[in-house]
């Protein structure tokens, strides 16, 4: 199995647009950090094509870097098809970056995520008027064949609350995380961008993989309030911070088997100072901080 970070940063990239926080300005000066694209993954089996795991505002550059130049044709997409964990805008935009597409795109989600792109931000609608979307529905803690690979995907439980343009519509919609496995060669991959709920289950999913990509958005609960940005807290976003009792960091550490990397990450996050104590603390836990074209083969 082949797994590629396409994008490692949360929504907004880093640095992210209209922020002067101390993370996106070394961002911007060049030194102690290094800027990334938003969330989003490339990962194919020991037989079969890419699939892209979230389609990221950022899609184009990443699919850019991605394209297969062996590949014969004029127009021929370098993955076979896209996974959401969410519906979140972060997660679902970069679908309407692939219009293009020369037939109609397959869209791997939990039926609550069609919905949601039905009806609330319908961009499966629009993308249909233009290359078309093929929707194939992913049972939550089933493994689901992906066409013509030797990969399985199993989504599970996370956690979470609804993105922000469903407040008021009724529609209740939780993140998935996806547990990839490979037919042929035995790996076992699970992706998790965004994660509200660290309970028994998680854990033992994320003991049971070869590599876990985590959420790794928040340093502290209060990040956002500590800056001026926001009152908001990381759980009220739906996400665990790092630190702390409870945190994601103290869970990670004690797991033995996986390789474990964070992703998702915010730009207000000081773990992306390669600098600074809290990278420092990381990296002691065994955990990796992702980057943007990362690349682990199992």
């Amino acid at each position: 199995m082949h797994v590629r970070i396409l994008g490692s940063a949360a929504g907004g990239g880093f640095p992210q647009w209209n922020c002067r926080c101390p993370t996106c300005e070394a961002a911007r000066a060049g030194v102690r950090a290094r800027p990334r694209t938003q969330s989003s993954l490339a990962i194919r089996g020991g037989e079969g094509p890419w699939f892209l795991v979230n389609a990221s505002p950022d899609a184009r550059q990443q699919l850019e870097a991605l394209t297969n130049r062996d590949l014969a044709g004029v127009r021929v997409p370098p993955i076979a098809g896209v996974l959401l964990t969410d519906a979140e805008i972060d997660h679902t935009a970069g679908l309407l970056l692939l219009r293009e597409s020369a037939t109609p795109v397959r869209v791997y989600g939990e039926a609550g995520i069609e919905r949601a792109l039905r009806h609330g931000y319908p961009v499966l609608s629009i993308l249909e008027r233009y290359c078309g979307a093929e929707w194939q529905n992913l049972e939550p803690e089933r493994a689901t064949a992906l066409a013509g690979s030797s990969l399985t995907v199993e989504p599970f439980d996370v956690g979470g609350d609804a993105p922000r343009y469903l407040d008021g519509s009724g529609v209740e919609l939780r993140a998935s995380g996806l547990v990839f496995r490979d037919r042929t060669g035995g790996g076992v991959v699970t992706y998790v961008p965004g994660l509200a709920t660290l309970d028994d289950d998680v854990v033992t999913r994320f003991a049971g993989s070869d590599l876990v990509l985590v959420d790794g958005t928040f340093w502290r609960d209060d990040e956002l309030a500590r800056l001026g940005i926001s009152a908001r807290s990381a759980r009220d976003m739906g996400h665990l911070p790092l630190s702390g009792p409870g945190g994601t960091l103290e869970a990670l550490a004690r797991l033995e088997r996986p390789r474990k990397a964070l992703v998702h990450i915010n730009n207000t996050n000081p773990i992306l100072l390669e600098d600074s104590p809290e990278r420092a603390a990381v990296l002691r836990a065994g955990v990796e901080v992702a980057y943007d074209g990362l690349e682990v083969e199992l």
